[in-house]
């Protein structure tokens, strides 16, 4: 049950900051949200909010979403479908209701035959279902619809649509969900070097801590010592330092240390521990930290650009190697999920910073349907002039979205069969 919690809190937390970053810079772009959920599935809760947007909470605990107007959206309305109509003083309707959920007091009912609601606004139907009592009503530009799960929407004119909007805008958009996980990982970095105290001085030699019982405790060394050299010689960072340690696993090693205003000889000999696979020396010690608070900022900076480098660098070797034992899913992720609960916050945070710089990385990519997919198209239209044809655009996503879905079904077999077969 732990396990489920954190796959469920890490995973929300990625995806819903991602979709906040979308949500964002459509608001500034004037593009309608339409919708902003967290979770997914059978509606909960929802608050339609001044700005247009209805808030919601769904059943299902899992990330969330954000639908824009005009974006990727399916129609509410179909030929045939049985409305009730709600109007104003102007007879213009404010509300349609399509749910069977929701009875609206002095509603019209309205079998629809026609409509639009995007350039011409208006919807027209059989009255009561009288076949020879047919209407037409315009539609109010900031009308609402009700859909069947009886969520209330605004209807989407074209004025307000993702494609209505200037490319850059669109750009932006895109591009705000992975920018949105880049800062969320550097935001958990700075965190955990806060967790932790400080950021490991690379610089110095000094010794911030032992381990109980080990190898350099028994062989007397101690917290704030310096090693100067090791085998007579020098090592001047901590990089350096864990090199020789580590090459010499079972090895007896010369230390020349500085304590205060003395400097002592001490011999040890590292621990031999498997790494990788390989075999290491350890000696039980860890560097000293550097705790000032613009250390800690810029430690937790650096360490977020190691991991985005060590995530292209991995992104490279599958591009170069395929290999899918070297992708994982959610299985995957779960399994992390429970190794990180049992290790504690530390683990949870760090997980969740991994997580979150891999989905803004992946989504990235130039696929169709992922935001760099959506990118490229946009860089396109920037060329062209002009952008492709909605029927062209969302083939291309249709195409992708199947590959995407075919990789996604592989890569879960593959993790089921990994970690439990």
């Amino acid at each position: 049950m732990k396990t489920l919690i954190v796959f469920l809190i890490v995973f929300s937390i990625v995806v819903v900051i991602h979709e906040f970053g979308h949500f964002f810079f459509a608001k500034r772009a004037g593009i309608l949200v339409r919708e902003f959920s967290i979770g997914m599935g059978p509606k909960l809760f929802s608050h339609q909010a001044q700005d247009g947007t209805t808030y919601t909470v769904r059943a299902i605990p899992m990330g969330g979403y954000v639908r824009m107007a005009g974006y990727e959206e399916e129609e509410e309305l179909k030929a045939g479908m049985p409305v009730s109509l709600v109007t104003n003083e102007k007879n213009q309707v404010i509300k349609i209701n399509t749910s069977h959920k929701v009875q609206l007091a002095n509603a019209i009912p309205l079998e629809v035959t026609q409509f639009d609601l995007t350039d011409d606004l208006m919807i027209a139907g059989f009255v009561n279902g009288d076949e020879t009592d047919s209407k037409t009503y315009q539609v109010d530009h900031d009308a609402m619809i009700i859909e069947e799960d009886g969520t209330q929407l605004r209807i989407a004119p074209r004025d307000v649509q993702f494609q209505s909007a200037k490319l850059h805008h669109r750009m932006m958009t895109n591009f705000a969900g992975p920018m949105n996980n880049f800062l969320l990982t550097i935001l958990l970095f700075i965190l955990l070097v806060f967790v932790r105290g400080g950021v490991v001085d690379e610089n110095s030699t000094a010794i911030g801590s032992l381990a109980e019982d080990g190898v350099a405790s028994e062989a007397g060394l101690k917290t704030g010592d310096e090693i100067l050299s090791i085998n007579q010689k020098s090592v001047d960072n901590w990089e350096n330092l864990q090199k020789v340690i580590q090459e010499n696993p079972g090895q007896e090693l010369t230390l020349e240390v500085q304590r205060g205003k003395e400097q002592l000889e001490i011999k040890a000999t590292p621990k031999t521990v498997r790494s990788q696979g390989e075999k290491v020396g350890q000696l039980g010690i860890t560097a000293s930290l550097k705790t000032g608070f613009g250390d800690k900022i810029i430690g937790g900076i650096k360490e977020s650009w190691t991991m985005f480098v060590q995530i292209l660098a991995a992104l490279k070797s599958l591009i170069t190697h395929p290999d899918i034992d070297q992708l994982g899913g959610p299985v995957a992720i779960f399994q992390m999920s429970n190794q990180a609960a049992s290790q504690g916050i530390t683990t949870v945070i760090f997980l969740t910073a991994m997580i979150s710089v891999n989905l803004g990385i992946m989504n990235l990519l130039p696929i169709p349907a992922l935001d760099g997919g959506k990118l490229l198209l946009n860089i396109i239209e920037g060329i062209r002039g002009k952008p492709i044809s909605e029927e062209k655009e969302g083939i291309i996503t249709m195409v992708g979205f199947a590959l995407l879905m075919l990789l996604m079904v592989l890569v879960t077999w593959n993790d089921i069969q990994r970690f439990f077969f």
